[in-house]
């Protein structure tokens, strides 16, 4: 852990001096610490540089950024488990449903929407989104504290679902209205900024719920309630004072899935971090290359097909080919360093690994779908 002094705040990384921590994202947490009524700034080992703010950080003020909290508001992961006869990868790939599409009004994955949806906001409402989202179907590995996974309902060899996935437009939609008058300022009203926030919040819990509803029902599962479901672009009020989340999961006490890469396990910890560390830990393994840099490397390295099976025998549903080199393995730092970062300073405990069987990331488009959506991107 390294104490960085800052004449207005101070800015903690919580990583080891073995860990890979891009100075450029050490520079944005220092951007912010010198922020009117900025007090605090945790870095997560899994801390690289954003648009403007750095990802794995919490932040703590007396004054509220919208812009720290970013344009994904309500982004999470969450675990549901699920029970299934048969695994085999291949075939289980093949019936994933096409999750860029809305789902159809008759899909019985409706019945989880219980009540009105968020904001009213429909638009995008099942759908994965692009980026790092993905839905994976996974089973769990490792466990290493049997008596906590026991009380999720969980063992070695269960299956589970894990969405990562956030509040789609209706969060850019909400920042874009900011930012368009104030730009990187405070919320002029944060009382008005958090009403619209806590439903963007609200809209990706029930998205991720959706999406893993369609999956089960796709795979001949019933759905089920998430065991763990915890939101990573954020602002919480705590102690009259603003803590800003962008890619840090809240770590006080809850149970956290840090997700790895398509080709490596994720890892199901508790967290136990307290102040010093804006009560935080990290969401993922964090990127160690921008997307260009993957892309183009990743080409000169890979082949889509190498892609689309990975290191550990899972494999890839995405039909984007840039996308495949863009969220390679190799352009994320290693998620053992950053749970062992995270344990080193007693942020949180594993309890269990989740080892991907199938990842879905984009449909796989037949030339027709291609032809049809090619016209549709900017």
């Amino acid at each position: 852990m390294s104490q960085h002094p800052s004449p207005t705040a101070t800015v903690t990384v919580f990583a080891s001096p073995t860990s890979w921590i891009e100075s450029d994202a050490v520079a944005q947490c220092h951007q912010v610490a010198a922020l009117d009524g900025m007090m605090h700034v945790a870095a997560m080992p899994d801390l690289h540089p954003g648009k403007g703010a750095p990802i794995g950080a919490a932040m703590t003020s007396a004054v509220l950024y919208p812009f720290l909290v970013g344009s994904d508001i309500g982004c999470g992961i969450a675990v549901f488990p699920i029970k299934l006869r048969r695994v085999v990868p291949e075939k289980l790939a093949a019936r994933f449903p096409d999750l860029d599409r809305a789902p159809d009004a008759d899909d019985p994955a409706w019945d989880v929407v219980k009540g009105g949806i968020p904001a009213g906001h429909v638009e995008g409402l099942g759908t994965v989104g692009r980026g790092n989202h993905f839905v994976e179907l996974a089973r769990i590995g490792t466990v290493f504290e049997p008596e906590h996974a026991s009380r999720l309902g969980l063992d070695a060899g269960d299956l589970v679902l894990v969405v990562h996935s956030g509040s789609r437009g209706l969060g850019e939609r909400i920042l874009r209205a900011h930012t368009e008058v104030h730009g990187a300022g405070p919320a002029p009203d944060p009382a008005a900024y958090l009403a619209l926030h806590d439903d963007a919040v609200r809209w990706g819990s029930l998205n991720r719920r959706l999406l893993a509803a369609r999956v089960a029902h796709a795979l001949g599962a019933e759905p089920t309630e998430p065991i763990v479901d915890q939101c990573h672009n954020l602002v919480e009020v705590r102690d009259g004072l603003y803590l800003h989340r962008k890619g840090a999961a809240p770590g006080d006490g809850r149970d956290v899935l840090i997700a790895g890469t398509r080709g490596t396990p994720s890892y199901l910890v508790a967290g136990h971090a307290g102040a010093d560390a804006g009560h935080s830990v990290a969401h993922g393994a964090g990127r160690k290359m921008s997307r260009a840099d993957a892309l183009r490397r990743g080409r000169a390295k890979h082949t889509v097909e190498e892609l689309r099976r990975t290191p550990v025998g899972s494999l890839v549903v995405c039909g984007d080919r840039q996308l495949l080199f863009e969220e390679a393995p190799t352009a994320y730092k290693r998620i053992e360093q950053v749970i062992a970062d995270l344990v080193a300073h007693g942020l949180a405990t594993p309890v269990a690994t989740t080892v991907p069987l199938v990842t879905y990331k984009t449909a796989e488009l037949g030339a027709a779908d291609k032809s049809r959506r090619g016209r549709g991107r900017s």
